[in-house]
């Protein structure tokens, strides 16, 4: 892994204008703000996860940085160079560089192309020129470095299971031989053994080819074993940023310490003593957000200065950023054993 960052956010806003349901004409739009101030760095090889519970903007950034979302503030440098300062034609060219891997492996393909035509398509879209046999081979290829035997590739999505789906949406990503694959909670939707099973695949991907990964999901017992670093989001902006073993043995923030609290531990002695933080209330609408902090009106150390100003980054140790003043190290309690 180089230390050279090869994606840069910074400071990324997503922004979304809504109108309210039976509302008049003249009614202006209501502002959502999706991704607010967001900013980190991913190095080369190197996997970021991302978590947070539902609404917390990680499907809106991952958009964001592929394009397929316009970002309505920020930069999102590729390399030095800023993609969305670039014109459509020149941002095309980046993106074979950058892939995805989406949530539903089902819904993601083309049920009426065959597995061939749905592996090679973005290899046909951004090098038109390849000749066919040189497409046949390297989609058969592709298919074995998945786990899928080569003479399934005239068959149709909805004759596999999820799992197989999965597998075909990653040799669909890893045609090209991008440089970053963005997996936007690509085992959500999957069994727990079958998750193991794609999670262990992207590990291997990703040391065979030097790939850099953002990993969005729910699940911290996931992310944990196939991250280097971790970036706890919640109602569109930065709670926590840490490597992934100092985040899971001393997290700082309220939130990260919620959300390892609620990771069940394969241990019924350990599990039976355990003091388990709970998040109070429902997540607040991003139509209108707290003012402050976001997180204080959930927050068990809440104050009244909470809600004057927006709180800046702290430091803990090298490379950890939490957004809390008033998180001290006392609070910071190893909750999940890594």
């Amino acid at each position: 892994m180089s230390d050279a960052p090869l994606l840069s956010v910074e400071h990324l806003d997503v922004t979304f204008h809504v109108r309210p349901r039976n509302a008049w004409p003249w009614t202006p739009p209501l502002k959502l703000s999706a991704v607010s101030d967001m900013s980190f760095t991913l190095g080369m090889g190197e996997t970021l996860g991302v978590v947070g519970e539902s609404g917390s903007g990680k499907s809106t950034l991952a958009r964001a940085i592929v394009g397929t979302i316009p970002a309505t503030g920020g930069k999102v440098m590729w390399q030095g160079q800023d993609l969305l300062a670039l014109a459509p034609a020149a941002r095309r060219r980046h993106r074979r560089d950058v892939q995805m891997i989406f949530q539903d492996p089902l819904a993601a393909l083309n049920p009426r192309m065959t597995v061939g035509q749905i592996i090679a398509e973005p290899l046909i879209t951004h090098a038109p020129d390849t000749p066919k046999a040189e497409v046949k081979a390297r989609v058969g290829e592709m298919m074995e470095r998945v786990g899928l035997l080569p003479n399934l590739v005239n068959r149709y999505p909805h004759e596999f299971s999820g799992g197989q789906c999965q597998r075909i949406g990653i040799a669909r990503a890893l045609i090209l031989k991008p440089k970053l694959v963005i997996c936007d909670e690509p085992v959500s939707a999957l069994d727990v053994s079958v998750q193991a099973q794609v999670v262990n695949l992207l590990k291997d991907i990703q040391k065979d080819m030097g790939l850099s990964m953002i990993f969005i999901a729910h699940d911290l017992s996931v992310v944990k074993h196939i991250s280097d670093r971790i970036a706890v989001m919640y109602l569109g902006r930065l709670m926590e940023l840490a490597p992934s073993r100092p985040l899971i043995r001393t997290p700082r923030h309220p939130y990260t310490q919620a959300l390892i609290a609620s990771v069940p531990i394969p241990d019924p002695k350990i599990e039976a003593q355990r003091q388990r933080q709970v998040i109070e209330g429902d997540l607040p609408s991003p139509l209108a957000p707290p003012s402050g902090c976001v997180f204080r009106t959930r927050c068990p150390i809440a104050r009244p200065e909470c809600a004057a100003e927006r709180p800046g980054p702290q430091a803990a140790d090298a490379g950890h950023v939490y957004y809390c003043p008033y998180a001290s190290a006392a609070d910071a309690k190893a909750q999940l054993t890594p």
